[in-house]
């Protein structure tokens, strides 16, 4: 078992639009060779009792679970995915203090997630919830294969492609976290589906190997 925070850290804090007090790695105990799905969303809210893993009523937490049951997984807590396997994060580790998080910022993080998610040798399918999340991915990928994973675009006209990190499969999706998970009906339908495709196919690697 380990802790991912101690071994993810950010030195200088180079963000100046970020909140740097609302610096969050997850610090919760995962064994790294058990995680088969990591879900990526985009960065830690303000308030720390909001976040994806501060228990039960937690905003971001909560609506992810909302989000795998209406794909069909019977999960009652965070602990619960961890348990099958997936973990969950964000692509930007200190909390927006406006309504979009810029390009630099999502560069700079994405150092922090490479590091975050190299910790990880069994990943079967990363699901990049919303923009910021895929840009992230995408910074990763074009340092270590010269380009990006998923293409431009609007993400209901790539979110059916098929895309490949390695042996992992790519979905890019919408974000699950948050207030505004309640208010796009056809987006919650959409996480849905790309969440249930997610799991049916590390099913389907754990079926085969």
């Amino acid at each position: 078992m380990m802790q991912v925070k101690a071994f993810v850290r950010c030195e200088d804090f180079p963000c100046e639009e970020l909140s740097h007090a609302a610096h969050s790695v997850p610090a919760v105990e995962v064994d790294p060779d058990a995680v088969r799905m990591i879900l990526i969303a985009e960065a830690p809210p303000l308030d720390a009792a909001e976040r994806l893993y501060a228990g039960p009523g937690a905003l971001h937490g909560e609506t992810t679970l909302e989000a795998f049951r209406d794909a069909g997984l019977d999960v009652d807590s965070v602990e619960t995915l961890l348990a099958q396997g997936i973990y969950l994060t964000t692509a930007v580790k200190c909390a927006k203090q406006e309504y979009t998080i810029r390009a630099t910022p999502i560069r700079n993080c994405s150092q922090l997630l490479e590091q975050e998610l190299a910790l990880f040798p069994n990943v079967g399918a990363y699901m990049l919830m919303g923009d910021v999340a895929i840009r992230g991915f995408n910074e990763i990928a074009r340092r270590n294969t010269g380009k990006r994973i998923v293409p431009a675009g609007s993400t209901y006209k790539i979110r059916r492609g098929t895309y490949h990190y390695g042996e992992a499969r790519v979905y890019p999706s919408y974000l699950q976290a948050g207030k505004a998970f309640y208010i796009e009906k056809s987006k919650r339908v959409m996480i849905a589906e790309d969440l249930r495709s997610a799991l049916t196919h590390i099913q389907g690697d754990a079926e085969r190997g």
